[in-house]
């Protein structure tokens, strides 16, 4: 691949998150939630949550479209970027927080947030592999542990809109 089809791609990429997201926010969480991802190697009822994050360093607010799986009531989200060499930077921001505000659909909640460890993580891991399978290619194409991360809804919180991103 060379470097000018790999840019195409990841710009196509970030296109479509950020439609994603538009639709998702536009429609206080009635369209976005259950995506047909068969194209790029997902199934036909992919759910994805948002996560609402501040910048650890711009302070800047993010809301971030993310696959999610629910296991006992929480919910399970992968810092996968893909499978690139470096963690997500909205894993770095949650990390610096106690907190978490996540969507689903069309109820949104304030969430603690844990990352297993052990044969819990494997358990879940195996799990998400299962909810989006391009994870376990996402894993062998870097040295870097991809994390997951447990929440657990505390707090009903309204859901996000556009306006959320425009907080400093």
């Amino acid at each position: 691949m060379t470097n000018d089809s790999a840019a195409g791609i990841r710009q196509e990429r970030r296109d479509w998150m950020a439609n994603h997201l538009d639709v998702y926010l536009a429609s206080g969480g009635a369209q976005g939630h259950i995506m047909d991802i068969r194209e790029i190697g997902g199934h036909r009822f992919t759910t994805h949550c948002l996560i609402k994050v501040r910048g650890r360093k711009s302070g800047k607010m993010r809301i971030v479209p993310l696959i999610y799986g629910d296991i006992g009531g929480e919910i399970v989200i992968v810092a996968s970027k893909g499978g690139a060499d470096q963690h997500p930077d909205w894993y770095f921001n949650l990390r610096a927080g106690d907190h978490v505000d996540v969507q689903i659909a069309t109820q949104a909640f304030r969430a603690t947030w844990r990352e297993p460890e052990d044969e819990e993580r494997h358990r879940i891991w195996d799990f998400m592999v299962s909810v989006y399978p391009p994870y376990l290619s996402y894993q062998r194409s870097t040295t870097r542990h991809i994390p997951v991360i447990v929440l657990e809804p505390v707090d009903e919180i309204d859901v996000f809109t556009a306006a959320d991103l425009q907080q400093a």
